[in-house]
Parts: structure tokens; C-alpha cells; sequence
């Protein structure tokens, strides 16, 4: 019986992380389409930007204890969410953003956070 719940947790966990991984691709397009100084090329670079920046916030967030989503921890939490989108291009192909193009992206990251269920940062 305790197996099961394990089990269960395991699999509900991998679903949330699934869905989440998704989602951040989702608002990535979303968000390089209405950002100017934010471009991602390709959908295999949408989805390597998903992981990079879904990685980027879980080592911020385990390191250091900060929520690094745009609106998380007020400016603290703003800040680094910028510095995380700008990082990423250094990391994901066909992907280009400005540290203009990285504020306007944070912004925008964090409304849509707000609109979607899943937190995407």
C-alpha cells in the first residue's frame, strides 16, 4: 500500500513537471512573439529554452532560496529573472535577447504567470 503512494507521487510529480515544461514553452512563443528584443528560432530551441530556464530557476531557487519568478520576491525576484532570460541565450541555439529584450520578457513572463495555472519561473 505504501508502494502505491509512492508510486502515485512519483507519477503525479513527473506529470507536473511535464505540464510545467510545457507550459514555459507555451509562454516562451508566446512571449518572443510579443517582446521586441526577444526572438527564439525553432521549435527544438522553444523547448531547449524551456529546460535551460526551467534549470536556471531551480538551481537560483535551491542555492540561494529565492524565487526567481518575475513577481516572486519583488525586485530581488525581478532581477534575476532577467538575468536568467539573458543567460539563456548563451546556452539555447537560435535564441537572441537584448537586456531590453530581457526586462520586456520578465514583464510579460510575469503576467502570464499570473494568467496560467502553473507557475512558468
Amino acid at each position: 500500500m505504501e508502494n502505491d503512494n509512492k508510486k502515485r507521487e512519483n507519477d503525479s510529480s513527473l506529470l507536473r513537471w511535464i505540464g510545467r515544461f510545457i507550459l514555459v514553452a507555451i509562454i516562451l512563443t508566446i512571449t518572443s512573439f510579443v517582446t521586441p528584443g526577444f526572438t527564439i528560432y525553432g521549435i527544438w530551441s522553444y523547448l531547449i529554452a524551456a529546460v535551460v530556464i526551467c534549470g536556471l530557476d531551480y538551481l537560483v531557487e535551491s542555492l540561494m532560496g529565492v524565487d526567481a519568478s518575475p513577481f516572486g520576491k519583488g525586485l530581488k525576484g525581478f532581477v534575476i529573472a532577467v538575468v536568467i532570460i539573458y543567460l539563456a541565450q548563451f546556452l539555447v541555439p537560435n535564441m537572441s535577447v537584448s537586456m531590453i529584450g530581457s526586462v520586456l520578457a520578465a514583464i510579460v513572463i510575469g503576467i502570464l504567470d499570473v494568467i496560467f495555472p502553473v507557475r512558468a519561473m
